[in-house]
C-alpha cells in the first residue's frame, strides 16, 4: 500500500506503541514541520492486524510528507533576525576559541549547509585580517557558498 519516499527509511516518523495495561497496540505517525506537530495513531484492531496498521500508517505518513513539501514549495518562508545574531548577516558570526595553552583567538565565521545533514564553515582571524576585513571575508564566503 505504501509507496514511501526513497529519501526516508521505511519507518521514518513512525513508532510502535504497545501499552498492554491500556489495551493499546498500534503505530503512531509523528512529524513536525515549521513548529507545527502532526500526529495520528493507527491501532492494530482498527486495521485487523499490525501489518495492515503499519501499511496505513506509512501511507498516511507519505501523503502527509508530500502535502507538506508541496506547501513549502508554494509558501515563502518568513524569517526575522534572531536576537542571537549580532552580525546582521545570516550564517555569519563572531566566535572565540580558547586553545589548550589558554590563548584565546577571535574569528568571524561563515557557516552554511550545502546539503541536508552536512555543515560547512570557514573562519577568518581578526588578528590576521583585522575586525572589518575578517567580517567582510566571512560575508563574502557565505554569499559565495550559498549562491
Amino acid at each position: 500500500m505504501s509507496q514511501h519516499s526513497p529519501d526516508y527509511p521505511p519507518n521514518y516518523a513512525i513508532a510502535r506503541i504497545d501499552l498492554p495495561d491500556q489495551r493499546t497496540h498500534g503505530w503512531q505517525v509523528r512529524l513536525q514541520r515549521r513548529g507545527i506537530k502532526y500526529a495520528k495513531f493507527f491501532s492494530d484492531s482498527s486495521y485487523n492486524n499490525p501489518h495492515q496498521a503499519l501499511a496505513h500508517a506509512q501511507a498516511y505518513r507519505d501523503q502527509l510528507i508530500a502535502e507538506l513539501e508541496e506547501q513549502a514549495k508554494n509558501q515563502a518562508r518568513i524569517c526575522t533576525r534572531s536576537t542571537r545574531n549580532s552580525s546582521g548577516v545570516v550564517g555569519v558570526s563572531k566566535i572565540s576559541v580558547t586553545a589548550a595553552n589558554g590563548a584565546t583567538y577571535h574569528f568571524w565565521q561563515a557557516t552554511w549547509s550545502p546539503e541536508p545533514g552536512k555543515r560547512c564553515c570557514v573562519k577568518f582571524s581578526i588578528r590576521r585580517y583585522g575586525e572589518n576585513e575578517a567580517f567582510e571575508l566571512a560575508v563574502q564566503a557565505r554569499m559565495e557558498a550559498t549562491n
